[in-house]
């Protein structure tokens, strides 16, 4: 039966019928939602059982959140390491204690920068910099979020960490705001580059629009709407495997399948490498699982179960 078909019979009587189904789904994560918001909403489309998502946007950030269903999310570590992409605008003249338009006024500036002040500042914040993140941020302290602890009036100080920033490209500038494109690896954030930047030209600065156009191999322009989903959602799941695509594939029968299914190892002409290399495994178009090539043997980490 088809997602579609699926989705039409799942409830029956007031009572959910939740399935196993396992794939990728990039949304384009509309404004106002969280990504726990959006991740329900995707579960519901799919009637999935299970799922989670790569990365956290807030609210009042758009763009791409990939969404593991089912057995994908076993692969979700493959991903969240990888490099994100962001687009956002700032405004100069305020700081915010979240950083973005939501929060409360902290501290306000007449200077302005020039565009020329303003690339002259931005090699600083290339490659690996120093950054505390917001306090309203998802970063645990002592078991805690981060923004638990500013809600409730218990402001944590938290330490400030090294991030990559592999680059940062002003694309437009005004009297009062600006738009960056970023490229940054995990752990960094937008809204604490906005703020250090506005602080190293002399000024303040907040977040006033974020967009994510890329998180590791998955780009925005193959992200879905809630809307379209909805309307079609089985032109939305991609395979477990999209992404392990910087793994090694190794093509297995039907025998070597059943011993890795019992966690057991294998070998064969697909398993020499140079070293310790990641891999996966593919029986007729089926992962089975992932692992490490060593000395021509392929031991697996994750197995893989497809029943409906």
């Amino acid at each position: 039966m088809g997602i579609a078909a699926a989705a039409a019979g799942a409830e029956k009587g007031g009572v959910s019928r939740r399935r196993n189904i396992s794939g990728w789904v990039i949304l384009d994560k509309p404004l106002g939602l969280t990504s726990t918001q959006a991740l329900a909403q995707v579960k519901r489309l799919f009637h999935a059982k299970k799922g989670g998502h790569v990365g956290t946007l807030d609210p009042l950030a758009t763009g791409v959140l990939p969404i593991a269903l089912g057995e994908a999310t076993k692969t979700i570590s493959s991903v969240e390491d990888g490099e994100k992409k962001y687009s956002f605008s700032l405004e100069w003249g305020s700081e915010t204690d979240t950083g973005d338009t939501e929060g409360v006024v902290t501290g306000r500036s007449d200077r302005r920068p020039s565009f020329a002040q303003i690339c002259a500042a931005i090699p600083q914040f290339i490659g690996p910099i120093t950054q505390r993140p917001p306090i309203y941020s998802a970063i645990k302290i002592n078991g805690a979020r981060a923004y638990d602890l500013a809600r409730d009036g218990r402001i944590a100080a938290i330490e400030p960490r090294i991030v990559h920033v592999r680059e940062l490209r002003i694309l437009d500038s005004q009297d009062k705001s600006a738009s960056f494109e970023v490229a940054c690896g995990k752990g960094t954030y937008v809204r604490s580059i906005a703020r250090d930047l506005g602080r190293a030209l002399g000024t303040l600065a907040h977040v006033t629009a974020l967009r994510r156009t890329g998180v590791g191999i998955f780009d925005i322009s193959a992200a879905k709407t809630l809307s379209g989903l909805a309307a079609a959602p089985g032109n939305g799941l991609l395979p477990i495997e999209t992404s392990l695509t910087r793994l090694k594939r190794i093509e297995i029968d039907s025998v070597s399948a059943d011993i890795l299914r019992m966690g057991r190892a294998i070998s064969g002409d697909q398993t020499e490498s140079h070293g310790k290399e990641p891999a996966y495994a593919m029986q007729d178009g089926t992962l089975i699982a992932i692992g490490v090539i060593r000395d021509g043997i392929f031991a697996p980490s994750r197995i893989f179960n497809h029943a409906a």
